[in-house]
């Protein structure tokens, strides 16, 4: 996950110093873009019924799997 404080952006500015765009590196970018990609799988999965871990483990043993 990309943390804000390692962010290196350069602002594109208007002609009174307000700031309008931003600019960063590509790897900058697609790491956002795949954070952003994690919280929406995580967003449209918040409803879904949780199993503990120990419950799955038994699950998994129990169909031979583990």
């Amino acid at each position: 996950m990309v943390s804000i404080t390692k962010l290196n952006p350069e602002f594109i500015t208007d002609e009174s110093g307000k700031k309008k765009a931003v600019i960063i590196s590509i790897s900058e970018f697609e790491e956002l873009m795949e954070d952003l990609e994690d919280l929406a799988a995580v967003a449209e999965r918040r409803d879904e019924p949780v199993i503990s871990h120990e419950d799955l483990v038994k699950e998994l043993k129990q169909d031979g799997l583990i």
